[in-house]
C-alpha cells in the first residue's frame, strides 16, 4: 500500500514536470486543457499593442479629416460674410450721417445694375456747377459710404473735385447681397451713369479705391480704358486668396494666389477671389499707388507686388510710400504730402481748364497745391 502511494506521487510529479517549460529562467505552466489556453503576460503586449496604435491613428485621422471637411463646408457656406462686412459690429446698416450734415452739395442717386439690383449712391459736388475732376470712390469691405464722409469732405476741398460714392449691393441703402460678380456689375453701372451726365467733364473721371475698393476699381478700369482717365489704388491686396493666408495662417497651405507655391486644393471653392495681381498688369491707364507702411491689415508687400506687375506693362505708374500710414488712416497720416501727391497725378493726366473751372465757381478758389 505504501508502495502504491509513492508510485502515485511520483507519477503526478512527472506529469507536472512534463507540462512546464523554461522561459528566461522562469517556469511557465502550460494548461492541460486547451480551452483554457494561457498566454504569458510578456507575450500579450506584442500581439495587441500594434493594433491599439493603429486604432488611435485611425481615430486621429478621422478627427482631422472631419475638422477639414467642416472647415471647407463653413468656408463654402459663409465665405461672403468673411469677405464682405456691410454692418460693422456695434453699428447699424443704415447711414449714421449724410453729406447734408457736413453742409455738402449732393444728390441721392438711384441706379439699376445690369442684373436689375437697385443701388444707391451719393454724388457730392464742391459747388453746383463744378466741372473739375470727378472721382469715382470705391470703399473698403467693412461699413458703408457714410463712414468715409470725413475723408471725402477734405478730398473735395483739397482737390477741387466732385466725388461719386457708390454703395455696393447689400451695403447702405442698396439692395441685394454682395459678391464679386455682383459688385463688378455695380461698379460698371456707376461709371456708365457718370459717363452719361452732362454736368461734369467726362474726360476727367478718375477711379479711387482703397483695399477691396482698389480691387473693384482695377477691374473696372481694365474693362473701360476709354472712360477712365486714371486710377488711384491705396492699400490694396494682391488677391483674396493671398489674404486668406494672412488673416487665417493655417489656410495658406490650401488657399493661395497665382504666386503661391504648391497646389492650393481649396482655391476652387472661393467665389470672390478678387485677383488684383492678375488684373493690374492689364490696366492701360495711369496708375497711382499709395502705400501705408504701417498697414495692419494688408501687408505693404502686396502693394509693392502690384506696382511691380503693373510697371512691367505700363510706363505710367507711380508708387508713393507713407511711413506712418495704417490701413484706414494713410490719408490722415500722410497730411499735405498725401493730397499733393494725388493733386499732381490728377493735374498730369487730366489737366484742368482754368477758365471753365474758375468761371463756374460761385465760391472762392480752394486751389491746387
Amino acid at each position: 500500500e505504501k508502495s502504491a502511494v509513492q508510485h502515485s506521487k511520483s507519477t503526478a510529479a512527472a506529469r507536472r514536470k512534463s507540462t512546464e517549460l523554461p522561459f528566461r529562467g522562469r517556469r511557465i505552466r502550460r494548461s492541460l486543457y486547451p480551452s483554457h489556453h494561457y498566454s504569458s503576460p510578456i507575450e500579450t503586449p506584442k500581439a495587441t499593442r500594434p493594433a491599439k496604435m493603429v486604432s488611435y491613428v485611425n481615430i486621429l485621422l478621422y478627427g482631422v479629416g472631419g475638422i477639414v471637411f467642416a472647415g471647407m463646408a463653413l468656408l463654402v457656406a459663409f465665405q461672403e460674410r468673411l469677405v464682405y462686412v456691410p454692418v460693422v459690429p456695434g453699428l447699424t446698416k443704415s447711414y449714421t450721417i449724410t453729406p447734408a450734415r457736413l453742409r455738402l452739395t449732393y444728390e441721392d442717386v438711384w441706379l439699376r445694375s445690369s442684373d436689375g439690383v437697385r443701388l444707391h449712391a451719393w454724388f457730392i459736388k464742391l459747388f453746383p456747377d463744378c466741372r473739375g475732376p470727378t472721382i469715382l470712390f470705391f470703399q473698403e469691405n467693412a461699413g458703408n459710404i457714410a463712414h468715409r464722409l470725413e475723408m471725402v469732405h477734405i478730398m473735395l476741398q483739397k482737390l477741387q473735385c466732385n466725388v461719386f460714392m457708390l454703395s455696393y449691393r447689400g451695403y447702405g441703402a442698396s439692395d441685394g447681397s454682395p459678391s464679386q460678380h455682383g459688385i463688378t456689375k455695380d461698379a460698371q453701372a456707376a461709371l456708365d451713369h457718370l459717363y452719361q451726365r452732362n454736368d461734369i467733364d467726362t474726360s476727367r473721371i478718375f477711379v479711387f479705391g482703397r483695399s477691396l475698393g482698389g480691387a473693384v476699381g482695377a477691374l473696372l478700369t481694365r474693362n473701360n480704358p476709354d472712360k477712365v482717365a486714371g486710377i488711384i489704388l491705396e492699400n490694396t491686396f494682391t488677391s483674396i486668396l493671398d489674404m486668406a493666408g494672412v488673416l487665417l495662417p493655417f489656410l495658406k497651405w490650401v488657399i493661395g494666389g497665382s504666386g503661391a507655391k504648391g497646389v492650393k486644393i481649396l482655391n476652387f471653392v472661393v467665389r470672390s477671389p478678387w485677383n488684383t495681381i492678375d488684373v493690374i498688369g492689364q490696366v492701360k491707364r495711369p496708375i497711382l499707388f499709395l502705400s501705408g507702411l504701417q498697414d495692419e491689415m494688408v501687408p505693404p508687400s502686396h502693394m509693392q507686388m502690384l506696382y511691380a506687375k503693373a510697371a512691367a506693362h505700363n510706363k505710367e505708374c507711380t508708387f508713393v510710400e507713407f511711413p506712418s500710414g495704417m490701413h484706414m488712416d494713410t490719408w490722415l497720416a500722410g497730411g499735405d504730402h498725401y493730397w499733393a501727391t494725388i493733386e499732381q497725378f490728377l493735374e498730369k493726366y487730366a489737366p484742368r481748364n482754368d477758365e471753365t473751372d474758375s468761371s463756374s465757381s460761385g465760391v472762392g478758389n480752394f486751389g491746387y497745391f
